[in-house]
């Protein structure tokens, strides 16, 4: 659990770095051996079909990111926790592996969770991976935010409006250290104590720096296994990966059970309840399958609408 210190630090600054937070053994190895294996048959059944060239091999997961970047391939989302907001269809990938659902339901994690939001938690829908490579690799026209730097934002504009009064927050875990040089997050601080801002949507969800004073940004390193808690109208970016490697990380959220989870199309869970134990959801079977009946049912409805700011908007021109 949090100390009286930083859940003041977090409650005045609207943030909190936590190192230290997942075990190694237990929870990061696990998870970085699933996405090693899945990326290896990504790369194996594109390798089949001349896509990749035929000769290509690295044992490294880092080599593999790059080539598949290099060649045009969208390796994001088989390897996201969430299905996109868009048009699905039956062959939309997405990875729930054992041991993503065993990082959002660690213990530790809702520990913390537990600390800011009461202890009756679910797991919100809105979660994603964020495998970055290098800056200088990226084409020059690259600007999707799960590959190159994310600009500035705030979490609670991603969710539809029925989640503006939820009690959220979110956790931003580092897989690999999290440094200024490899792109790690930075954040306004005390930005939460405001209204939302106003977003536009091109060519990312992004605040209007004339809406505030980007030289307030403080960068927030973090070690492999600590996480980054911040309230979801903290504003927040991320740097610019100058390193030679891949930057790794996960951000998930979590709401109060019982508050719209603003992606009401979407599966959430309960992941901890201290008043009803039996609600919770300790299999990851179960969890698969609740994306793949969500994936079922979406198939034959109009693509995911996610974004509430208009496209026109004078402040975005």
């Amino acid at each position: 659990m949090l100390s009286t210190q930083q859940l003041d630090d977090f409650k005045a600054q609207g943030y909190l770095v936590v190192n230290d937070v997942l075990d190694r053994q237990q929870i990061i190895t696990p998870l970085i051996n699933e996405y090693e294996k899945k990326l290896s048959l990504l790369c194996a059944h594109w390798q089949s079909q001349g896509k990749l060239p035929g000769n290509w091999n690295s044992d490294t997961f880092e080599d593999c990111i790059k080539a598949i970047y290099d060649a045009g391939l969208d390796y994001f989302q088989p390897l996201d926790i969430s299905l996109p907001p868009e048009k699905i269809t039956a062959q939309t990938p997405m990875h729930a592996g054992d041991a993503v659902f065993n990082l959002m339901t660690s213990s530790s994690l809702l520990d913390l969770i537990e600390s800011i939001i009461g202890p009756e938690i679910t797991s919100n829908p809105i979660q994603h991976v964020r495998i970055k490579p290098p800056a200088k690799q990226l084409y020059t026209n690259e600007h999707r935010a799960h590959i190159t730097s994310t600009d500035w934002h705030q979490d609670r504009a991603v969710t539809l409006e029925e989640a503006d009064h939820t009690r959220m927050v979110t956790a931003w875990i580092a897989i690999t250290d999290a440094t200024p040089e490899n792109g790690c997050l930075q954040v306004i601080p005390a930005s939460h104590q405001n209204p939302m801002l106003h977003h536009c949507t091109s060519p990312q969800l992004a605040i209007p720096q004339s809406q505030f004073n980007a030289k307030e940004a403080k960068p927030l390193p973090v070690r492999s296994g600590g996480v980054i808690l911040f309230d979801p109208l903290t504003v927040h970016s991320s740097l610019t990966n100058k390193t030679d490697h891949v930057r790794w990380s996960f951000d998930l959220r979590y709401n109060v059970t019982g508050d719209p989870t603003g992606r009401p199309m979407f599966p959430s869970f309960i992941a901890r309840s201290r008043s009803c134990p039996e609600t919770e959801l300790r299999d990851p079977e179960q969890w698969r399958s609740l994306w793949k009946d969500t994936q079922r049912h979406l198939i034959s409805e109009p693509p995911v609408e996610i974004h509430r700011w208009p496209h026109d908007a004078l402040l975005c021109a």
